[in-house]
């Protein structure tokens, strides 16, 4: 199966967009390109500004436009937005509650070679929070329109994550998409994996190949809303009795400290573990080879699910 860059879908998806909302504008710092903008850029080229290179100043730009009536998509690489743009996305967009859309590329380790300096494994961590953001992280091409378009209608600041690793297909073109509600893109009760992103594709195979070697039928939900979080869809997955949260980044502050709030918070009892970027920085490296390091590809997630049940043969 064909594999798909996610930036490249939500870059192209903004023409779709601005041609039913007006109001629709755009804003880098000087990454157009790298965010995969160029269609838009032809189409509209009196909706979208550059700043420069000056994340913050395109963050208080936004603000403005958004104020003066716009729907402001910033884009810009995770790490500058949540990071060296923090304060005004914390006081200019999210204090205001204004209709702003924050969407932020090379999540989590996703950029490789590009090293520490632009990966984004605290992001979550940092814009969770920050009261009246929704976080959000598409797992695949059908859902990252789909969550596009569920924007439109929704007048709450976002930050969406977005990887550089492309991601298979995991839903249909008749597939439903809603805010807050997680996905199941593998249903299952001997155990459950709840992922976001692209670990998702990974999640998914590991359900895959568990069932075939062991006959363990493991749920696979798609967090995709990583705040304000379903947690309906914690509560049941906690019912299986083992859990494990993945999610490229670090495993304090992101996906896997909001499930553990749940449910400690609903006092459920389950196995619990979080996959991800064990609290540490390390050296530039492919994200294939980071992800198999962390126990975040399909493999990884095999033998974790494994030694929770304690199955021996797949040990």
């Amino acid at each position: 199966m064909a594999k798909k860059w996610i930036r490249e879908i939500v870059g192209n998806y903004m023409v779709r967009l601005a041609e039913q909302d007006a109001s629709i504008v755009a804003i880098s710092a000087d990454l157009f390109r790298s965010c995969r903008m160029e269609k838009f850029m032809e189409k509209y080229p009196d909706r979208i500004y550059n700043v420069g290179i000056a994340e913050q100043n395109m963050v208080g730009f936004s603000a403005g436009l958004c104020h003066e009536g716009y729907t402001a998509f910033a884009f810009s690489m995770a790490s500058f937005l949540s990071m060296r743009a923090c304060e005004q996305c914390r006081t200019d967009i999210a204090y205001a509650d204004l209709k702003a859309r924050l969407i932020g590329v090379y999540a989590g380790v996703s950029g490789g070679l590009a090293g520490a300096t632009h990966w984004s494994i605290e992001d979550c961590g940092i814009m969770c929070s920050i009261p009246n953001m929704t976080v959000l992280e598409p797992s695949d091409a059908i859902q990252a329109e789909h969550m596009l378009q569920a924007t439109l209608n929704y007048n709450k600041p976002i930050y969406m994550r977005i990887s550089v690793v492309p991601s298979e297909d995991i839903y249909s073109d008749n597939y439903k998409y809603e805010i807050g509600k997680a996905s199941v893109a593998r249903e299952g009760n001997d155990g459950c994996i709840i992922s976001s992103g692209v670990i998702v594709q990974y999640a998914v195979q590991a359900a895959d190949e568990i069932y075939k070697e062991s006959g363990k039928k493991i749920r696979v939900i798609d967090m995709h809303t990583i705040k304000p979080i379903d947690k309906e869809a914690v509560i049941d997955a906690a019912q299986t009795g083992n859990v494990i949260v993945a999610q490229d980044h670090n495993i304090i502050g992101g996906l896997g400290s909001m499930v553990a709030t749940v449910i400690a918070e609903e006092n459920l009892t389950t196995k619990f573990e979080i996959a991800g970027v064990n609290d540490v920085f390390v050296s530039m490296a492919r994200p294939a080879y980071l992800y198999n390091k962390f126990g975040l590809d399909t493999e990884g997630l095999k033998k974790r699910f494994y030694r929770m049940i304690g199955y021996a043969e797949g040990i």
